[in-house]
Order: structure tokens, then C-alpha cells, then sequence
């Protein structure tokens, strides 16, 4: 009788010993948790993909590239309708029926006691490890009738994206003068070469302060490239012509036109606008983790793309790396995919080998680090090998 119960109180220290090792690995539904369907979610999507993780992708169908007619920039891609990108993206990720696409917004998100996240959709559930946030930005456009019409079609914020089709056309400037510089430098010589800034008032004492210290020669540059600027107040811009019907698709030449009237009942005409206003989270998911901030994004400036809260991810215009575009968002989903996957990896080894958390070799950074040196050797091994061909 003896002999039982002291294998029973060994089996019991034993089962005790294995649920401190196992709780770490909490049961969920999936791997991981995207938030967001654009270049940053789908290429995080498919990089678990290829590598069975399970994840669950939220599409709450917006999109900041939405408006615009074609995206570019984009290698393999040039020239593609958004909608078109994410569509093809999305038939090569469902090749591996490893993501789950649902295409309606979160509205909760949160982790559990157990170090998981619960994403809430109406009155639906689901769990993962891990969270990465590809929830976007938004473009704070001001109140300024036809503005918000004309944004993505010949009113834009990246010449990179749109300027090469309105190329050697009359260009406007929108935005605080603070700001013009940066854009006319992007612009001038090889884009646009008429360019008239429009300040809305902002060419005050203040901005001009900013404007100096900033960039100390910015008149002597004004000067040499002709760009004036007008400081009126703007009621409204009006598109007179319509890019996307009056082109030249042999050029890719899209010849839009806008008159923008001010408030002394003038106006003037210019082909295109770029404008210099911020942005903010699209989403209010990353504040409901209670992430950290870097101003208006993300703070991602630990290892691997990781936000402050342990197990989250932080990747494209969302994160605070100062870099929105497309290509941008693709490597940043990728990297982060990368990351959670070693990570996950490495919680399933420690379970599997019986190691309790303080025996484990798991440290986030020392294993991001690690991460991080063997992509570095195996893009040196393929430019090396591609440069003896």
C-alpha cells in the first residue's frame, strides 16, 4: 500500500513538473493572428504558409492604396490594379490552406491569462500565439472639398507611386511650407519642373522658423528652381480632366487637371498635386494591446520588427521604421513571419525537450539575433553563387 502511494505522489510531482512546462505553449485555434489584407498581412500570410504555421487573417477592407489607379514600385507588379495585387496574392496563398481569410473588421482584440490573443468578431472567437499588426495607416487629409475625390488620381503623396505619370506636368505642392521642401527635392529636375507650392495659409513666422532651421538654403533653391508659392487660403479643388480617361497608355502618361480656388474668388490650374500631410493608425487595435507608440506608429524598434508587448508584431505603414509603400510592406511581413515562426519553433523544442522556462534557452532578442545572421548568410550564399553565373 505503502509502495502505491508513493508512486502516486510521484506520478503527481511528476504531471506537476510537466504542467509548468506545457502551460507555456497555450491551446489555441491558430498559430497566428494577422491583422490587416494588404502587402504587409498577406506576405506574412504567405511566409507561415510555407512553413505550416496555421494563421487567421482579418481584412476589414481598407486599404490605403485603394483609391489609386495602378500600384508601382513594385517588382513583377508594375502597373497592377491594387485590387488585382491582393486578389492573385491571396489564390497563391490559399495553395497551402494554412490561412484562413475573414474579411470583417476586429473589433476586440486582447491577450489572455494564458499569454495567448483572442481576435473578437461579432459574436465569434479566435485564439492564437501570436499577433502580427499589419492594421495600416490613414492620410489626415484636411477638410478641403475635392480633396478626399481626387486622392489616388492625380493627387498623391508618393512621386514613386504616381509621379512618373504625371511626369513634366504642371505639379502643386499641398501641405505645410514647413514640409515643401522634402517634396520639391523629390520632384525637381528629373519629374516636375513648374512647381507652385499651395501653403493654405501656413506661411507664417512659425513654419518659416521650422523651414530654416530645417533646410537653411531652401530659398536659394526656390529661387534656382522657380517654385513660388501661394499662400491664399483654399476653398476647394476641382478636377477639370480625368486621368484615368484622358491617357496615354503607350507612355503611361495620365493627364489629369485640377483648378483649386481660393478664398479672394481667384484660381489657377495645375495638372497634379503631391501633398505633405501626416497620418495616423487606422486601426485601434495596436492601442487596445496597448503597444507602444513612436509618435503616430507603431514602436517597433526592437529585434525582428517586435512591439512592446511580447508575442505582437509590428509591420508595414503601421511600424514605426519610416518607410510606407508597397515593397516596404511585403519585406517587413516577411521579416516579421520569419521571426514568429523561430519563436514559435523554439517554444515547441522547449516543450518537446521537458524544459522548464528557466532552463530554457529562449531570449527573444538573443534568438532574433540569431534569426538575423543566418538570413544575412543565406542572402550572402545566394548573391554569391548568382554572381559565378
Amino acid at each position: 500500500m505503502m509502495f502505491t502511494c508513493n508512486w502516486i505522489a510521484l506520478l503527481c510531482a511528476l504531471l506537476s513538473i510537466l504542467s509548468v512546462c506545457v502551460a507555456d505553449i497555450p491551446q489555441t485555434n491558430y498559430d497566428v493572428i494577422i491583422i490587416g489584407g494588404g502587402p504587409s498581412g498577406l506576405s506574412a500570410a504567405s511566409a507561415l504558409s510555407r512553413v505550416l504555421r496555421k494563421s487567421v487573417l482579418f481584412d476589414s477592407g481598407e486599404y490605403r492604396n485603394n483609391p489609386t489607379r495602378h500600384m508601382h514600385d513594385v517588382i513583377g507588379n508594375d502597373h497592377v490594379v491594387p485590387a488585382e495585387f491582393r486578389k492573385t496574392a491571396r489564390e497563391q496563398i490559399s495553395f497551402y490552406n494554412m490561412t484562413t481569410f475573414i474579411d470583417q473588421k476586429v473589433t476586440k482584440l486582447e491577450k489572455t491569462g494564458d499569454n495567448a490573443f483572442q481576435a473578437t468578431v461579432g459574436d465569434q472567437q479566435y485564439t492564437a500565439r501570436k499577433v502580427i499588426l499589419g492594421s495600416g495607416v490613414k492620410d489626415d487629409l484636411p477638410d478641403v472639398p475635392g480633396l478626399q475625390e481626387g486622392f489616388g488620381k492625380g493627387i498623391f503623396w508618393c512621386p514613386w507611386c504616381d509621379g512618373f505619370e504625371h511626369r513634366n506636368q504642371s505639379m502643386g505642392v499641398l501641405g505645410d511650407i514647413s514640409e515643401a521642401y522634402g517634396a520639391v527635392r523629390e520632384l525637381h529636375p528629373t519629374l516636375n519642373k513648374d512647381i507652385r507650392i499651395y501653403a493654405n495659409g501656413t506661411n507664417t513666422t512659425e513654419q518659416i522658423a521650422i523651414l530654416d532651421k530645417n533646410h537653411p538654403n531652401w530659398r536659394k533653391v526656390f529661387q534656382a528652381y522657380n517654385v513660388t508659392v501661394n499662400n491664399k487660403p483654399i476653398l476647394n479643388i476641382t478636377r477639370i480632366q480625368d486621368g484615368g480617361v484622358v491617357n496615354d497608355p503607350a507612355t503611361r502618361r495620365e493627364f489629369d487637371k485640377f483648378q483649386i480656388y481660393f478664398a479672394d474668388n481667384s484660381s489657377e490650374v495645375r495638372g497634379a498635386f503631391m501633398t505633405n500631410y501626416g497620418t495616423s493608425q487606422r486601426s485601434d487595435l495596436p492601442a487596445q494591446l496597448g503597444v507602444e507608440m513612436l509618435g503616430s506608429k507603431i514602436n517597433t524598434l526592437r529585434k525582428g520588427l517586435r512591439t512592446s508587448v511580447p508575442g505582437v508584431w509590428g509591420v508595414g505603414d503601421a511600424n514605426s521604421d519610416n518607410s510606407t509603400n508597397v515593397p516596404h510592406g511585403m519585406s517587413s511581413g516577411k521579416s516579421a513571419a520569419v521571426y514568429c515562426h523561430v519563436e514559435l519553433a523554439q517554444e515547441e523544442l522547449d516543450r518537446d525537450a521537458g524544459l522548464e522556462k528557466r532552463e530554457s534557452e529562449f531570449d527573444a532578442d538573443s534568438l532574433h539575433e540569431t534569426t538575423e545572421k543566418q538570413m544575412g548568410s543565406e542572402i550572402q550564399d545566394l548573391y554569391k553563387r548568382l554572381s559565378r553565373r
